[in-house]
């Protein structure tokens, strides 16, 4: 069966290949809504699907995303925040845990340097503190950078749009010399994470996703899918879903050098 592809001119509606970007989806026609559970509704999200059975040609977007057979592409691979920086401060634990065994004898814990533990503060503070040289806390580079990309096949008509980062919290304290070391270190084990936005214009072919808690059942219940219908915009995916997805992901990333490829150099 012959599928049609994301067109590169304007078709009839001026809808072009340009829809593969990173603005968040400001609308959506034939806009499906979900419950948040206190009786509001979100515009844009996918919603549920209540049939028993799967489509045998239907694909499923978690399994697809994953599957190295398919021509995947990366497509606005980019940076939406950054930071790296020695400037911030530290609770005072950061600091002494950092020094070395020999200035930890001469200058062990006292009652109150106990009491400043979780006191931010700067190396240079840390050091006035214990009452040692500033050289002897090392600063830390601090490095979160959070971007986004797109994922994409001809050939299915499925975009899909994730975002990744270095860390979950605050910041990742590395301890290197220089910056760009700062960040291939913090970069060894990037994740992705938070929403998921789905591009679908394949009208021809069911795409249905199933939620983290039934995706290892051989019978999801009904409950757990759903149907995303073909779509000239992207379509936010429900949370669950979305979780469902970046799982899947994170579980097979070794095998999707991809990904991987794309952010590095973008770091570059």
């Amino acid at each position: 069966m012959d599928l049609p592809t994301f067109s590169t001119r304007a078709s009839d509606n001026n809808d072009t290949y340009s829809t593969l970007n990173d603005t968040a989806p400001t609308s959506v026609s034939n806009t499906s809504t979900s419950s948040n559970g206190n009786g509001s509704e979100h515009p844009n999200a996918i919603t549920e699907e209540h049939t028993q059975t799967i489509d045998p040609n239907a694909i499923i977007l978690a399994e697809a995303l994953t599957d190295k057979t398919i021509s995947w592409q990366i497509h606005n691979c980019k940076i939406i925040k950054k930071t790296v920086t020695q400037d911030l401060p530290l609770p005072f634990l950061y600091h002494y845990d950092s020094l070395s065994d020999a200035v930890k004898q001469t200058h062990p814990l006292t009652p109150a340097l106990l009491a400043s533990f979780n006191t931010p503060m700067t190396p240079n503070d840390a050091a006035q503190l214990i009452g040692i040289e500033q050289g002897l806390i090392s600063s830390p580079w601090h490095v979160k950078v959070i971007g986004s990309l797109v994922v994409f096949s001809e050939a299915l008509q499925l975009a899909v749009r994730l975002h990744w980062t270095n860390t979950g919290k605050e910041t990742q304290q590395v301890y290197v010399k220089e910056a760009a070391d700062a960040i291939i270190t913090a970069f060894k084990d990037w994740q992705f994470f938070g929403r998921v936005d789905v591009l679908y214009k394949n009208d021809k072919q069911t795409l249905i996703s199933i939620d983290e808690q039934d995706s290892s059942a051989q019978t999801p219940s009904p409950e757990s899918l759903l149907t995303i219908d073909a779509n000239g915009e992207y379509q936010l995916l429900l949370a669950t879903h979305a979780l469902a997805v970046i799982t899947k992901l994170e579980a097979d990333k070794v095998d999707l050098p991809w990904f991987d490829k794309a952010i590095l150099e973008r770091l570059d």
